[in-house]
């Protein structure tokens, strides 16, 4: 079972000439340098607890100022809540909203079976958001799940009892709405429908697996035993899943040995740009090298379901079986946007670039029930949950 409850939770209290948007942010790993300075030019910005410039394994710096904001009233503390949370955006031009239920979720082993992963995770990360844990006390960031979803009759009095906190509208055309569920009886429903269900984490296993190692650490602690959690409908229609495309600079291999290396494994079909958006859904993956030439590739082969996962593929025969990335041989990035991409390879950044397409949410869901966790970044949601908007304090 799936315990997800509701908490006293310190949120931003606006002071004159503030706006919302002075006080949240993206998630700590997807903040450049440039966009850090002018979030953290606000001092009560929820960026200053969870990436201080003097933080070197400790952050008791970001206590300290957590400390301050409580006091001075920048953070002001709900009675026991849940919280909705809405985003507006467009995807590919078509106008979609996401629907999340913001809580606190009891971390477990995953070996109960209740809370699925999906993906691999690495333990510096991992090393880094303990001490942050360990000082703060404090959840500042949720994990993102996907949970099998809430009865039409729940979700009508959600919305009926759910007041508007913050409006925001980012860079990139997102509407955040916050709204507070303060109804008892709603948040006792709410719970009690979860308790039944499993939850897939889509994203945020790092933070989960820090929660559950900082639970152990803390043995008879309840409130140390749970993580902040925004939760999604699994049918929710604004649960859009898009691809991460590698982008590989090669180090010991030519385009072509590489090209021929890969033609015997893979079934390669030389294809024109054109060809490739067009076609690209009817096969695994494309490859687009530095010169300009493009391929649509399958692969046959292979014992099981994760040898049709596109990610999978493009990891144990490209990156690690020609590439050998692995042996440091070679170097990845990773980029959702094929946009960005293109531009990318237009300008020769990279020698080759791995067109990928979206995972389904019943691959997800199939696989890591199976218990086969996928490469990293095997899944880009979209939007990203924002930050600051509410803290979970465990002291």
């Amino acid at each position: 079972m799936v315990t997800f409850l509701p908490f006293s939770g310190y949120r931003p209290s606006l002071k004159a000439g503030e706006q919302i948007g002075d006080r949240i942010s993206p998630p700590y790993d997807v903040i450049g340098d440039d966009y850090l300075k002018e979030l953290q030019s606000h001092p009560d910005n929820v960026t200053v607890l969870t990436l201080r410039p003097d933080a070197d394994k400790r952050y008791c710096g970001s206590r300290k100022e957590l400390d301050r904001m409580i006091s001075s009233g920048s953070l002001k503390q709900d009675g026991d809540s849940f919280y909705l949370y809405e985003q507006a955006f467009s995807d590919c031009g078509v106008e979609r909203r996401r629907r999340g239920l913001v809580g606190i979720l009891k971390v477990e082993s995953y070996d109960e079976g209740n809370v699925v992963p999906h993906e691999e995770t690495f333990s510096k990360v991992k090393e880094d958001r303990l001490n942050l844990l360990r000082d703060m006390e404090s959840h500042l960031e949720s994990i993102f799940g996907i949970f099998e979803g809430l009865t039409d009759q729940l979700n009508r009095k959600i919305d009926s009892t759910a007041q508007l906190l913050y409006r925001y509208v980012d860079k990139q055309g997102v509407e955040h709405k916050f709204y507070r569920i303060g109804d008892a009886r709603v948040q006792e429903q709410i719970s009690s429908q979860l308790s039944s269900q499993k939850m897939l984490i889509a994203d945020g296993h790092h933070r989960y697996e820090t929660a559950l190692s900082y639970s152990l650490e803390n043995p008879g602690n309840a409130k140390k035993g749970f993580v902040l959690a925004t939760i999604v409908s699994a049918n929710d229609a604004g649960l859009v899943i898009w691809p991460t495309h590698r982008l590989v600079k090669s180090g010991e291999i030519s385009e072509k040995n590489a090209i021929a290396a890969l033609s015997s494994t893979l079934d390669l079909k030389e294809s024109s740009r054109e060809e490739v958006e067009a076609r690209l859904k009817d096969h695994l993956f494309a490859l687009e090298f530095k010169s300009g030439r493009r391929f649509l590739a399958d692969y046959g082969k292979g014992d099981g379901p994760i040898w049709k996962l596109d990610t999978y593929v493009a990891q144990e025969l490209v990156l690690k079986g020609v590439y050998k990335y692995d042996e440091g041989k070679a170097e990845v990035a990773y980029d959702a946007e094929l946009p960005s991409v293109e531009k990318k390879m237009y300008e020769k950044q990279y020698d080759l670039a791995i067109i990928l397409n979206p995972p389904s949410l019943q691959t997800i869901w199939d696989l890591s029930l199976a218990g086969r966790r996928m490469p990293k970044k095997t899944t880009f949601f979209f939007p990203k949950v924002w930050s600051g908007f509410v803290v979970y304090k465990m002291s």
